[in-house]
């Protein structure tokens, strides 16, 4: 396995955290007597993984969850009501019914990969002393201004991503697609799937890159998620509001509308990529990382330590930018093998990326970055009119 030797500032930073270690040991808590409550500012130990699991199972913003709950449950008594059903597409109850399982599922998957983090600590991709509280900062590395920041973001994705499904689904008919007997083979079905999540992730990594290469776009949005120096899984989703808009259309929408899925398929494809998302920002890399485990086999796949590297500000976080499978990092000469333990790292963290990459240092420029995302943008909408 072929790693980098630490620069400097790397170096630097490790001994900063080696002093603050002793430092800060002295001033953790008794975690013996956890209230049930999520926590922030530490890391519980000596407790059995269902402890962590309960103790995380309400994390969210209360506000934030009770506005979810409450849309969710308005939208699924109207549908049911009043029986809607957009020619062409799949009843709004059954869309309002697979919102409502994904929210279930985000939640539930989100406390699992937690717990797996507290009761398995040798399979965390960094350091422990890397997550030690030091000063007034939870721990991934966010102050309480960022915390409460982050709060608000929370709020508007919520609102923003409820509002756009909604909009797509009255919009583009067909989008969510109506059930019908399906005479493809599975195996063309999931080949389709593979191929729709290339195509999600290759918008997806155009517009990641992007969101770091284009200055006011990084300080204004694409930062705020960049605050988690050592992301948790909680960290997933904790974006600039139209950071997560963003992915949204040019992730799923354009896959959508470039691969469809039959109705079965759609939500597998959902499922995936909420398990995916929250594992590569889970901090721990290994056999735990389910659907990462699935797709190893896939060309130049990724695990949860490459994303990790991509969080580790000192290291400037340019690469390491898909969302699936890795061959896009691989294809444009941006990906990272990261901290690939024993056991852990992928058989394509061996081989050399530049045989196959290309020189795209064109597409860093400040507007540059967006004509990728121009030419993908035109080909739905070419594909979409005719």
């Amino acid at each position: 396995m072929k790693t980098e030797p630490p620069d400097k500032e790397e170096m630097k930073e490790e001994s900063i955290y080696e002093e603050k270690e002793e430092e800060d040991t002295s001033k953790k808590e008794d975690t013996s007597k956890l209230p049930p409550r999520a926590y922030v500012t530490h890391i519980p130990e000596k407790l059995h993984m269902s402890q962590h699991f309960s103790s995380l199972m309400l994390s969210c913003d209360p506000l934030t969850t009770v506005l979810e709950l409450t849309c969710l449950f308005v939208l699924s008594l109207i549908s049911w009501v009043y029986e809607i059903q957009v020619q062409g597409s799949m009843s709004l109850l059954e869309v309002a019914m697979g919102m409502c399982v994904l929210s279930v599922l985000r939640r539930v998957y989100n406390n699992y990969l937690e717990a797996v983090y507290c009761t398995f600590p040798l399979h965390r991709t960094q350091p422990i002393k890397q997550h030690m509280l030091k000063g007034e900062r939870d721990l991934v590395g966010r102050d309480k201004e960022q915390l409460a920041a982050i709060v608000v973001q929370d709020r508007l994705t919520f609102i923003s991503q409820f509002c756009l499904d909604l909009f797509v689904y009255f919009s583009l008919p067909g989008f969510y697609p109506a059930h019908s007997t399906n005479t493809s083979s599975v195996t063309r079905r999931v080949l389709q799937l593979v191929l729709n999540h290339y195509v999600m992730s290759f918008g997806m990594y155009w517009t990641h890159r992007a969101l770091h290469k284009n200055v006011w776009l990084w300080r204004n949005i694409h930062s705020i998620h960049h605050w988690a120096k050592h992301p948790l899984s909680r960290t997933t989703y904790q974006d600039h509001w139209f950071d997560n808009f963003g992915n949204a259309i040019v992730g799923h929408i354009f896959a959508q509308i470039l691969v469809p899925l039959d109705a079965q398929m759609f939500w597998v494809s959902r499922v995936l990529r909420v398990c995916e998302s929250l594992e590569k920002h889970s901090g721990v890399s290994g056999y735990f990382n389910l659907v990462h485990s699935v797709q190893r086999w896939l060309p130049y796949a990724q695990m949860p330590h490459h994303h990790d590297w991509h969080h580790e500000g000192h290291k400037g976080c340019n690469y390491t930018f898909s969302s699936l499978g890795g061959l896009w990092d691989c294809v444009f000469g941006t990906r990272k093998s990261g901290r690939a333990k024993e056991g852990v790292q992928t058989l394509w963290d061996n081989l050399e990326q530049g045989r196959f990459s290309f020189d795209t240092k064109y597409f860093d420029g400040m507007y540059t970055c967006f004509i990728p995302l121009c030419a993908l943008s035109g080909i739905v909408v070419n594909s979409f009119v005719t």
